[in-house]
């Protein structure tokens, strides 16, 4: 073995520990400066130049995360997911009616708005909403994490793994929404359905809720102005735009404002996450020149990934042991060995997401939920969200492959 194949098998390996456990034990070194450190060492151990690196780096997929991010926290910056959440406080008469409110709004917005960011938004208005209606604010909770990760499987748009994967796939907004929406809405129905399940005593009651809102800021200017770009970009999404150029340049005309400062929109983006992303992009584009023989293709492709539930049983482990983005970009150089790859790429899209909802540390939607919470002494355990999220998962990632499967049967 040289030198170059050995110093990336251990760049690789290392670099993907860190991003399995969150952090580098013993430093202060995240998933983010994990990437960074892996990219920079790539390049210094020569297993890539400096020009292959940058080509490794996919900017569509960062400008599509970019331009969602910034058009995503002008939305929160003007009031509008308030507006949405105290709209829904004052019309709601049942518990249950307030879950499927809950539900459907976080699938939905997640569905195109990236679920991260509406988990970020959507999170401490639906416990100050329980909270002010004296529910148990848990299972609400658990309704916008869980409906999250169901609703962001539904679009490209819906989270950064399927940002990628659009990128990587050439799919169409439209043709990829076709496939993925009818297991996005049955994960919504199950989640209403498991939750209800596993707490009786919130929902099996005929206790009506007073209506109840609590004012909050708006800012109609921008919120119109949001809306309307934000309408504008799903036309043209699914009027076959490149993703990419609609959602960067709708985040440009966003910031081109006399009401908001761009700091407080540069403030809302996950710099961290689009750093992770560049980093990955580099340390695979390694592993695949220094490691991934032909050879190695071959014996993987004897696993058969082109079967759907073998393809999709593979994502799911892989995704709780290294995160769904990780995943993602660790599977690429196998689907492109495939016959089917358009059929592969959903298939990691759909169980790559839908396998988030497994327990609390699945996909960082679940962790900011759990976090918001905790910061208003509103603890979920793992248990909590395993008990839910368990069955959940299952029964999604079943659904998923059958209906994949019997699409691509009928092609």
């Amino acid at each position: 073995m040289s030198f170059v194949t050995a110093a990336e098998a251990l760049i690789f390996a290392g670099t993907y520990f860190v991003l399995a456990i969150g952090k580098l034990p013993g430093f202060r070194l995240d998933r983010a400066g994990a990437a960074l450190l892996g990219a920079s060492l790539t390049v210094a151990c020569g297993v890539l130049s400096p020009e292959e690196a940058f080509r490794a780096i996919d900017g569509g997929t960062l400008a599509l995360l970019l331009g969602m991010m910034i058009v995503v926290a002008n939305l929160r910056l003007s009031g509008f997911f308030r507006l949405a959440t105290n709209w829904t406080a004052r019309r709601v008469r049942r518990p249950l009616a307030l879950l499927a409110a809950v539900v459907f709004s976080s699938g939905i917005f997640s569905a195109f708005l990236v679920n991260d960011t509406v988990c970020l938004a959507l999170a401490p208005l639906v416990l100050d909403v329980a909270t002010r209606l004296r529910r148990n604010p848990v299972p609400y909770l658990l309704a916008v994490a869980m409906a999250s990760n169901c609703g962001s499987a539904a679009t490209i748009t819906g989270n950064p793994q399927n940002i990628m994967i659009g990128s990587l796939s050439g799919i169409s907004y439209g043709r990829f929404a076709a496939a993925l929406s009818p297991p996005a809405i049955a994960g919504l129905l199950l989640t209403i359905a498991l939750i209800v399940l596993f707490y009786p005593r919130e929902f099996r009651t005929r206790e009506r809720l007073e209506a109840t809102a609590e004012p909050g800021p708006y800012h109609a200017p921008l919120m119109i102005k949001s809306l309307a770009v934000t309408l504008a970009l799903v036309i043209l999404f699914f009027a076959g735009a490149s993703p990419a150029k609609a959602a960067i340049l709708a985040g440009a005309l966003l910031l081109l404002t006399r009401i908001v400062k761009s700091t407080k929109i540069y403030a809302a983006i996950d710099w961290p996450l689009l750093l992770m992303f560049a980093g990955l992009f580099v340390v695979v584009a390694g592993f695949e020149k220094a490691l991934l023989s032909p050879a190695i293709v071959a014996d993987v492709g004897r696993l058969q990934l082109a079967r759907i539930p073998v393809l999709s049983a593979a994502t799911a482990v892989l995704s709780n042991v290294v995160s769904n983005v990780p995943a993602v970009l660790l599977l690429r150089p196998f689907v492109l060995a495939l016959h089917d790859r358009q059929t592969a790429w959903l298939t990691i899209a759909m169980a790559s997401t839908l396998a988030g909802n497994l327990t609390v540390l699945g996909s960082v939607a679940n962790l900011i939920v759990v976090q918001k919470a905790a910061a208003k002494g509103v603890a979920i355990t793992f248990r909590d969200y395993f008990k839910v999220g368990a069955p959940l998962t299952l029964l999604t990632l079943i659904l998923g492959t059958l209906w994949l499967a019997a699409r691509a049967s009928m092609r």
